[in-house]
This record gives C-alpha cells, structure tokens and sequence, in this order.
C-alpha cells in the first residue's frame, strides 16, 4: 500500500484500522502506533467521529458492495479544513474470506476551493482585458475576440458550479422566495438565533446553510442534528457529549454538538420532537451558553449560534404543553417562514430546469426538452412533498425518459378544493400523505422503490414520523 499516492486504509469489520499507507500517515499527520487497531473514528483523539463518514460506513456501505465519489467537508485540528471525497468497496481476505473494507481517500480540497472562486477569477481576468484593449488600439480586434470567449466561458463555469454545489442554492425568483433571501440578508451578519419554519420539503436545511454561509462565523463547519432521529436517551448525550463511564455503553468520553460547534452554528432541525424533559437543559445553554455533559459537574461555557427548524406549529405545541413556552420565546427571535411549493408556482420551471439538469449529468443523459402539457401538470399539482417530492418526481420521470424529451410517469392529479379539508392542520395532511405512499409501496419503509425513498427521507427520520403521527399498519 506504500506506493500508492492516494491515502488509503484497510478496516476490519468492526471498523479498526488494519493498515494504512504512508500517503494517509503524511497527509493527516498521524502515526501508526496511535492507528493500527484502532476504531476509525477514534483516529487523532476522535477527529475522526465525522457523521458524514459514520453515514457512509454503517448506513451506505453495507447496502452496497462499492460506493464512490463521497463527499465530506470537515475541519480537523492538526490540519484544518480538508474536502475529501471518499471510496469504499468491500474486500475479501483471499484465504480466510474475512470481509474488510477498503476506504480511499482524495483530497480535493484545492480543487474546490478553485472552483468556488472562478466567479472572482473570471471577472479579473475580464478587467486585464479591457484595460489591454483600451492601452492598445492596435490589438482592439483581438481583445474584442478574447473578451467574447472570455463571456463564454464565464456562463459554462457559472453554469458547473450550480451544478456541482446545488446543495447550498435556494433556487427562485418568486416574490415569496425572494422575502426570504431578504430575511437572510438581513440576519446573517449578527449573532441572533433563528428559526426556520415551513413544511417538510421546503428547504429549511438550505435557509441555514446560506444564514451561516453569509455569516462571521462561515469558515467553521455548520453543524448539524436532526432532533427526530435518535431515541429521547440518546439525544442529550449527542447534543452535550459524556464522560467516560456516564451510562451503560460510553467506554470513552465524547464531546456533543455542542461542543463541536464552539465558535460555529449549530443547526437543530426538527426542533418540534426534542423531549419535553431535554427542553431546560436547551434553554439553560441557549441563555448562558454553558452546560455540563454527562457525567460531569464541570461546567463547559461555549459561544454557538443556534439556528432552529421545525414544520410543526410551536404556539400550538405551547399550548398543547408539548414545548416549552420560555424556550419558545428564545428560538423565535427571528422567524423565517420557508414558503410551500405551491405559494411559488412561478419557480417551478427554474426548478425543473435545475434539477434535470444535475439528474441527467449523474444518470449520463440528455433531457433538454419538457413538454408544455408535462410543465402544466407540475405546476398544477399541489406538492404536498414540496421541493423534495419535485425532485423524487423528477428523478423517476429521467429514469423513464429514453430521448430528449422528458416523459411524466407519476399520476400527478390535482386534489378538487374543499374548504372542509383547508382547515385541516398540517399534521393531518402530512400523516395523510405518509399513509397514501406507505399503501403504494405495500409499506416498505426503507430500501429500493420504498416510502423513505418516494418521500427522500431518511428511514429513521420516516421512522419517527410514523410513530409520532400514530401510523399503524392495518
């Protein structure tokens, strides 16, 4: 494994290093007394406990034989940021058919880094010209010639960097759209608290990346939970961390979210499900900024900004006395409503262009052509899904497509208005639609062609909705 340039690690069923390279030893400044034997994620004093490895080593891998071209964006402490993207494949021991995992490494921080400032780059290189073009009259004709590749080339690197970060776009015009990039504009330069409301599938997730991405706080990683998807016993120890011997299980200590995101942001989505019991220790953070972990009388003082999401009603869970009214009162400094998909029809076609665009580029296709009567059937629908179900549609309409011309598979029908079923609470018609596609798919929560996938949510989080809505399976 010496030769090879690439860092590489070679890991043993139950995650532990087996053997490294020295490209690995040299790029991540570790050695290999403190590496052999040891679980991955325990690499130079757990900076390794990264969530995006730990989703692709216990959630990805197992389900495929291969998967490459993983992206993870994390900041260690020895060498500071790195873009990584990662290749695993399962292995045989060819004797013992012991099964190992083969994990590559390529560091394509650089690169990324280039590409997000072409715009910069580009728009100097445009100004060399023109002052070539005005100190040189003689060579007016060919700056002429420069300048309009130079435009060209300006709109095709435009055009891949959309398609390479679309993870971090909020893509529209709308009016509606365009209040809430007025929102964040105006917020992102403090230190506030925010909460993002709106439907599931709205994008709250991409209203905090762009608040944290415009912020002071930009270089740190934005940190991220999701409050519906770990059981109640486990949520405090992921948000403060515990020491060594704190419960049954923590053989080591670990530092919490909380932790991690010192100096950063730190986004709690599905804020609605964190438990009632959980709720003061979250306010005694957010109004202190200290806390102790478990298992500890130490107190811990942390600076984080606190960006909150949740598509339930709070003032009702207030009311209810599911949420606490004073943590309420914290989180709702400054309110930003992400619109449903049906407020914003005129951001459709932005968004069917957008979206085949990056399905086509990943299935190696061409779609260049939506029908009219196919774009009318979209902006017809009510998309109770919203921007996540357009893209669950849109991914199997690809699929299906054999030409240019984007070819409609879903039965997308418009529900008839019925003012009884406009007063219904946004709970019911969520629980609704979750049972309509539980039925479609003969409830298969997770896997190929099952309700997660239709409603492109994680199985746990669709896990927990089915609980917390009361979901039975006749």
């Amino acid at each position: 494994m010496g030769s090879i340039r690439e860092p590489l690690l070679l890991l043993d069923s139950d995650l532990k290093v087996v053997s490294a390279n020295h490209s690995f030893y040299s790029t991540f400044k570790v050695i290999p007394e403190e590496t052999q034997g040891v679980i991955i994620y325990d690499l130079g004093n757990r900076q390794w406990d990264i969530p995006k490895l730990r989703e692709l080593l216990e959630e990805i891998l197992p389900q495929n034989s291969m998967f490459n071209n993983f992206e993870v964006e994390h900041t260690f402490e020895t060498i500071g940021r790195k873009i990584m993207h990662l290749n695993a494949r399962r292995v045989y021991r060819e004797l013992s058919q012991t099964q190992l995992i083969l994990l590559a490494i390529e560091d394509v921080t650089e690169r990324e880094y280039y590409k997000r400032h072409l715009q910069e780059l580009v728009e100097n290189r445009t100004v060399e010209l023109t002052q070539a073009r005005e100190e040189a009259e003689t060579a007016l004709l060919e700056i002429k010639k420069l300048k309009e590749q130079l435009d060209a080339e300006r709109a095709y690197l435009q055009e891949e960097i959309k398609l390479e970060f679309d993870h971090e776009n909020i893509i529209g015009q709308s009016n509606e759209i365009n209040y809430v990039f007025y929102k964040i504009q105006q917020i992102a330069g403090t230190g506030t608290n925010v909460l993002v409301l709106g439907e599931t599938g709205t994008g709250k997730e991409l209203v905090a990346r762009a608040i944290h991405g415009l912020s002071p706080r930009k270089n740190r990683a934005l940190v991220k939970m999701n409050c519906a998807t770990l059981p109640s016993n486990l949520i405090e120890s992921e948000l403060f961390g515990h020491e060594k011997g704190a419960f049954t299980g923590a053989q080591t200590k670990r530092l919490g979210r909380f932790e991690v995101a010192d100096g950063a942001t730190l986004f709690l989505d599905e804020i609605g499900e964190l438990p009632l019991e959980l709720q003061p220790k979250l306010l005694q953070v957010i109004q202190s900024g200290e806390f102790e972990r478990l298992g500890s009388s130490d107190t811990i003082k942390v600076d984080v900004r606190i960006i909150a999401a949740t598509n339930r009603n709070l003032e009702e869970e207030v009311r209810k006395g599911r949420f606490r009214e004073d943590l309420w009162y914290r989180l709702n400094i400054f309110p930003i409503t992400m619109p449903p998909l049906r407020n914003r029809v005129g951001d459709i076609p932005l968004l069917v262009k957008f979206y085949i665009d990056k399905i086509s580029k990943r299935l190696g296709k061409a779609i260049d052509v939506v029908p009219a009567g196919v774009m009318d059937t979209l902006q017809k629908y009510h998309w109770p899904g919203n921007i996540r179900e357009l893209e669950n549609v849109l991914e199997r309409a690809v699929i299906n497509s054999s030409g240019p011309k984007l070819r409609l598979v879903d039965d997308l029908k418009t529900p008839a208005k019925d003012s009884a079923r406009a007063e219904r609470t946004l709970q019911d018609v969520e629980r609704e639609y979750i049972i309509k596609v539980l039925e479609q798919t003969q409830w298969k929560v997770s896997g190929k062609n099952s309700a997660a996938e239709i409603l492109g949510l994680d199985r746990s989080t669709l896990r927990a909705r089915i609980r917390k809505l009361d979901i039975q399976k006749p």
